[in-house]
């Protein structure tokens, strides 16, 4: 069946949203201001201006996971929304992947003091990595599989599933207040898999498999809903939902034989609410990736 066109505005702006370089045509319209607002005692979302943010407060210091666009008036917004709820530094940083809506200040929080941490999947994607932006910051260290954060009596555990967004994924899971800061392998719109920085929609499933096991309530996603911030966990059961249907139909596919110039247009999106049949989708250094792990898991 063809993929029908119901919401190709919205996927539009989303592919725009999380699309991890590269120009489009005319001024990009300036980002929302940012806005921080509590998800839980001590714990907040800050939207606007890049990728969501998570902000933990502890008696030590604050934990703070991405760091919005690339640029100091971007830095110096976020720091100010940090403040109107805690007067303590930020000490710890964790960035979710190597985009720069959301690792774009890392080297300002490090030359403020903070101590950043990323998978080491983002530091190597970083030697490659452009955006209009510029580069970000490297991080102060990086983990394999998962690392613990410890910061005034709070713990932020953090997990690299496997591949998905990009090769450099990370998921923070905040188990005291059952909350997962997902990163854009969590999000309220449609995803994106940046097959040029190692992403993977074949994986995507495994990912979301290992993230279903934690014991959460809430999730922090990478980018929110036009009206929502959080997502609640029945949001995120719904969400992985779409992503097993995809990874199915592009299987079966496969199977069937359709050929890489057709599979986009065959692909059924329309009952998901998504739509691949888009330019960023077609991109050869998108497509030929795709084609080619879903061709060999067959």
């Amino acid at each position: 069946m063809t993929v029908m066109i119901g919401a190709a505005l919205a996927s539009a702006a989303i592919a725009l949203a999380q699309a991890p370089a590269g120009g489009g045509r005319g001024a990009a319209p300036p980002p929302p201001p940012q806005k921080i607002s509590m998800i839980k005692p001590d714990l907040y979302i800050v939207t606007g201006a890049g990728g969501n943010s998570t902000v933990r407060v502890t008696k030590a210091g604050i934990i703070l996971v991405d760091t919005k666009n690339l640029g100091q008036n971007f830095y110096d917004e976020l720091v100010a929304q940090i403040k109107t709820v805690s007067p303590q530094p930020v000490k710890e940083v964790i960035i979710t992947h190597v985009h720069q809506d959301h690792s774009g200040n890392t080297k300002s929080f490090i030359a403020a003091g903070a101590h950043v941490t990323a998978n080491e999947g983002e530091k190597a994607e970083l030697a490659t990595y452009t955006a209009p932006a510029g580069k970000p910051g490297e991080p102060s260290a990086t983990y394999a599989t998962k690392t613990v954060i410890k910061l005034g009596g709070a713990k932020a555990n953090v997990y690299h599933f496997g591949k998905m967004h990009t090769g450099g994924d990370s998921i923070v899971y905040w188990p005291d207040l059952k909350v997962v800061s997902g990163g854009d392998e969590i999000v309220g719109v449609q995803p994106n898999f940046d097959y040029p920085n190692g992403g993977s929609l074949l994986e995507a499933q495994r990912v979301l498999t290992e993230v279903a096991k934690l014991k959460f309530d809430t999730v922090v996603p990478g980018h929110s809903a036009p009206n929502a911030t959080t997502m609640t966990r029945a949001e995120f059961d719904a969400y992985k939902t779409k992503i097993d249907t995809l990874v199915t139909r592009f299987k079966e596919q496969i199977k069937a034989g359709t050929s890489k110039a057709d599979i986009l247009a065959k692909v059924k999106t329309d009952d998901i609410g998504w739509n691949v049949n888009t330019p960023q989708w077609q991109a050869a250094n998108r497509l030929d990736p795709l084609y080619a792990e879903f061709s060999a898991a067959k």
